[in-house]
């Protein structure tokens, strides 16, 4: 490839057409024997970038969103990413699509068109909600957000509302997004999410917690509810009178080194998280341990099953006034960890 063609790659994450291959110099012969030979591949009918880049993508989020780089660079009119692809680009924590396509928002059209395995949707959005991500124009994260409850339902869209809340938006931005959408289609659904949208959870798993443990039927849980004591602080996921409710992973338990977040090792791990549960219970009250399947088939409802069995013998043991744990609360709220994201993909260079 020429100079103009690797300037033009590095200005797309490594990406080029074949048409702008062309214009840059490049003979259709020499684009076709790069792909032969297998130095390049197409990401997308008339697209390539280099094996070698594509192959270094491992995450499948970033292959997702090549993909949807590649299906913009297709596309020749105006437009902005949104949906999903806009929230993989904005590195928002969303549930997956079942079958992921790429989606677009496209002024003037008339309603939503699935094509080659792109969405082009008709709803209208203001300039003021439209964010460029390296060097691609997409939908903000609230706009996005209520974009998938509308197209996916309640649990995606507070999942991704959540995280919006988490990333820098504020209510107020669901709220006016949320304005825009009076008379469109699932608005009911638009409304429910952002009355229900909350910034302190952590992470998806709190986000689907938080939903499962108001489907108990015995109010909305507080998130993040701190007990100081005796020089130790601890903060609970979730609570329900008297009742906590913990979402545990496995990367809990898992060392930073083979991918997960503790910086022991998995027994000093779960010894520490022993006497966590030993300092919180000890203030009178119960817990419930749930972990990622519990949400989800039938196993939701062996769980909803067992949740309720445990809350209402909390009940039945401490009440559910929570009036003495008063002189036990942290001062301040949860102290927020602000993890600072690169791009989503790695730079591509010649």
């Amino acid at each position: 490839m020429n100079a103009r063609v690797a300037a033009q790659m590095s200005a797309q994450w490594g990406l080029v057409t074949r048409c702008q291959a062309r214009e840059a110099g490049m003979a259709g012969h020499q684009v076709d024997s790069l792909v032969r030979s297998g130095a390049w591949v197409a990401v997308r009918r008339g697209v390539y970038a280099e094996k070698s880049y594509v192959e270094s993508l491992t995450a499948a989020v970033q292959r997702r969103v090549l993909a949807d780089r590649a299906a913009s660079l297709r596309i020749a009119d105006p437009h902005v990413l949104s949906h999903h692809s806009s929230a993989h680009l904005q590195q928002l924590d969303v549930l997956h699509e079942r079958e992921p396509i790429t989606h677009v928002g496209r002024p003037g059209i008339v309603g939503a068109h699935l094509r080659h395995g792109v969405k082009h949707h008709l709803a209208p959005y203001g300039l003021d909600q439209v964010v460029e991500v390296d060097g691609v124009r997409a939908l903000d994260a609230a706009r996005t957000s209520l974009d998938i409850a509308r197209e996916h339902g309640y649990l995606q869209g507070l999942v991704a509302a959540d995280s919006a809340l988490r990333t820098g938006a504020t209510r107020a931005d669901l709220e006016r997004a949320a304005a825009a959408m009076t008379h469109w289609p699932q608005v009911t659904v638009v409304r429910e999410v952002v009355a229900s949208a909350s910034p302190l959870t952590d992470s998806i798993a709190e986000s689907l917690g938080r939903d499962f443990v108001t489907e108990l039927g015995y109010g909305v849980p507080q998130s993040q509810f701190g007990l100081t004591a005796d020089g130790r602080t601890a903060w609970c996921d979730l609570r329900l009178g008297r009742h906590f409710f913990e979402i545990d992973g496995r990367v809990k338990f898992r060392p930073v080194d083979v991918g997960g977040f503790s910086e022991k090792s998995p027994e000093e791990t779960l010894w520490d998280e022993k006497l966590r549960q030993d300092f919180v219970t000890g203030f009178k009250t119960g817990m419930s341990r749930l972990t990622w399947d519990d949400f989800f088939g039938g196993q939701r409802r062996v769980a909803l099953e067992r949740c309720r069995r445990e809350f209402l013998d909390t009940c039945a043991r401490f009440g559910t006034d929570i009036s003495d744990l008063a002189q036990f609360r942290p001062r301040h709220p949860k102290p927020r960890v602000v993890v600072r994201r690169g791009p989503v993909l790695p730079r591509w260079s010649p």
